[in-house]
């Protein structure tokens, strides 16, 4: 294929396209989780979000929780695209894909990728509510970002 397994993109997501690069005759389970723009957070109405990336190290750390899950879950496979962009609601943001001999692994793997994206990828959203804007800073929403961006030096 030729196609990276981790990558940042500001186009619409093909969940297939990312399946596809973890199929494998090994695999008994492929999973896929599919992170969408929801419309109501924290009983707010959200009319759009925007997604900004520092993309070369937040590619750079996709790559690195592959490695992680293939040490974690041997013969797991993992593809992730992670969208930029202003992103409607109902859009897909993320899509992860993992392959493994065995079901358990895959959901394991799966569920461990999302987490670790929020922890370590500099990826960071802004809100666009009805009654106004917000950073809300890194996708684990700890760190805030009052001056409008992050600060990529410090990713």
């Amino acid at each position: 294929m030729g196609q990276s397994l981790f990558n940042v993109v500001d186009t619409p997501i093909v969940v297939e396209e990312v399946s596809d690069k973890v199929k494998s005759r090994n695999a008994g389970a492929i999973t896929i989780f599919i992170g969408t723009v929801r419309e109501l957070t924290k009983e707010k109405r959200t009319l759009y979000l925007e997604y900004q990336a520092y993309v070369p190290m937040a590619v750079k750390m996709l790559s690195q929780i592959g490695e992680e899950i293939e040490q974690k879950w041997p013969n797991a496979k993992t593809a992730i695209t992670h969208r930029i962009g202003k992103l409607e609601i109902s859009d897909i943001a993320v899509v992860i894909a993992v392959s493994s001999p065995h079901r358990k692994a895959a959901y394991e793997a799966n569920e461990y990728a999302i987490e670790r994206i929020k922890q370590i990828v500099p990826i960071w959203k802004k809100e666009f509510w009805e009654d106004g804007t917000m950073w809300i800073g890194d996708q684990l929403e700890n760190t805030p970002y009052p001056d409008g961006k992050p600060n990529k030096e410090k990713c």
